[in-house]
């Protein structure tokens, strides 16, 4: 196919391409709109992307004000493998995505150029002769959200959710602190597992929610209410204590993804933060990793 429309965390997003044909990844396939003609008409789109051949220079004058290395991190050790992986670059109103693609073969390389202001991107791809490509190939399929989320007020955060009993839970803590095995805890107790791993969280007319983004294979989209945020750590022992004001914003801000070259997307994001934290209870939590901090959640929380 050479169009679609992925619907994820209620981005509706087209991508259209002359140049290739379009094969997303598995972890795609449940968030792909059934009916494309019919999907280009139900609703708003939030960004139209189109794809083509080749990667243009940069404009003149075009300043990086981002850059990240390729990094890899095993037993909790980071190490540094390429120093060329993505980078922001900005010229007046356009900003530009400049990357590569460390788990494909060969030199691929892209660039997305997009603005603040525009639901039309251009999104550019040195397939290496490839017919057909995966438009959302790592790592654009994150930086694609993460700036989806910046322009629409939204939060991208390190995070797993659950649902249980028709109430939402976000746990948020760094690589480590025990998202997945929070995850895993709760699933045994019967809960809807949202995603343990990468959250996005959005203000909707019903309140806050949070959405799952596609990491894994074969993945459907999932949401749910957001009744508590705990910040994890592992334990000896449960321990459940509130945050408040500032200390909940900036302990939620400590996980949120985010890229700080920008005034712009720093004050959005702290404003979201705070709107969230004064609506939502936040809490610290160090646990045990067995069932008792499930009993202890419920228990205090219902």
């Amino acid at each position: 196919m050479n169009n679609l429309i992925l619907n994820i965390a209620n981005y509706r997003i087209k991508i259209k391409s002359l140049d290739y044909d379009l094969d997303p990844r598995k972890r795609f396939r449940n968030f792909i709109e059934p009916n494309y003609p019919a999907a280009t008409r139900i609703g708003g789109l939030t960004v139209d992307i189109r794809v083509y051949y080749g990667t243009p220079d940069l404009p003149y004058g075009a300043e990086c004000v981002f850059h990240a290395p390729f990094i890899e991190e095993t037993d909790g050790h980071r190490t540094e493998k390429n120093p060329e992986f993505w980078s922001i670059w900005k010229n007046n109103d356009d900003l530009f995505i400049k990357t590569s693609f460390p788990l494909s073969k060969g030199n691929k390389k892209a660039l997305l150029k997009f603005s603040f202001d525009s639901k039309e991107w251009h999104l550019y791809i040195d397939s290496c002769n490839e017919k057909c490509i995966d438009p959302l190939e790592y790592p654009l399929d994150g930086l694609v959200l993460y700036y989806l989320s910046v322009i629409k007020g939204d939060i991208m955060i390190h995070a797993s959710g659950v649902n249980h009993k028709g109430k939402g839970y976000a746990f948020s803590g760094v690589s480590g602190k025990g998202k997945t095995t929070m995850s895993a805890l709760w699933k045994k107790a019967g809960a809807t597992i949202i995603h343990d791993d990468r959250l996005i969280l959005r203000k909707t007319a019903e309140g806050f929610r949070m959405y799952n983004t596609p990491v894994y294979d074969d993945e459907e989209p999932v949401h749910s209410g957001i009744d508590s945020i705990f910040i994890i750590e592992h334990g000896r022992e449960n321990t459940l204590s509130r945050l408040e004001g500032a200390y909940a914003a900036s302990a939620l801000l400590a996980n949120c993804i985010q890229h700080n070259w920008s005034r712009e997307i720093i004050s959005g994001l702290l404003q979201s933060a705070t709107g969230l934290c004064s609506e939502v209870p936040v809490y610290a939590l160090s646990f045990k990793p067995d069932t008792s901090v499930i009993d202890q959640i419920v228990h205090e929380l219902t």
